[in-house]
């Protein structure tokens, strides 16, 4: 996992509530094991509309998305973090998350960051015209002059500025497990 500090960048105002994990990756998209290709499938939904922010040049590859409350609601399909990724989303900021994605997002990588509806609201107005940063050192998004201040869980926080997975996480532990599975090992039978 890429160790994630700040993003800064365009960010695609969708501020739509309830978008659910069949929006962000429909089900024919859940075959493959793989986490790359699936950002062209990525809002499907959203991307038939005329006008759509997702196809906007204006947002191309913009690595953060702004949206309403209870974001990826629904399954609990990892894919739907995988797509956002594939996608150049490295930050999501909504009013709230569903718990499934919320964990999913962290797993890969990917940061959701929760703020009251009114920063939402003002941060999809200036995100508009103003590149916006989230920034996990200082625990603030920032666009334009204003900043606004959230929280993350201390363990996810650190596990996603030092890049660690939960593959990295245990291998940080390899000493001790190698140290416990010596002592668990039972020793060879001499030959008879």
């Amino acid at each position: 996992m890429t160790p994630v500090g700040r993003i800064t960048g365009r960010a695609y105002p969708l501020g739509r509530d309830n978008i659910d994990t069949d929006v962000i990756i429909a089900a024919d998209h859940l075959k493959t094991i793989s986490r790359e290709g699936l950002g062209k499938f990525a809002f499907m939904p959203i991307r038939a509309e005329p006008g759509n922010i997702f196809d906007d040049p204006e947002f191309a590859a913009a690595p953060i998305l702004i949206a309403g409350a209870n974001f990826g609601c629904g399954s609990s399909r990892e894919h739907a973090a995988w797509a956002l990724g594939d996608l150049g989303i490295k930050a999501v900021i909504a009013a709230s998350f569903s718990d499934i994605f919320s964990s999913n997002a962290y797993k890969n990588g990917l940061v959701a960051v929760a703020l009251p509806t009114a920063d939402v609201a003002r941060l999809m107005q200036l995100a508009e015209h103003s590149p916006v940063t989230v920034d996990l050192a200082d625990m603030t998004v920032s666009a334009g002059n204003e900043q606004f201040a959230f929280t993350l869980d201390p363990f996810r926080r650190e596990s996603l500025m030092g890049g660690l997975d939960e593959i990295a996480l245990t291998l940080k532990s390899e000493p001790a497990i190698a140290a416990y599975e010596a002592r668990q090992a039972i020793p060879a039978r001499p030959a008879a």
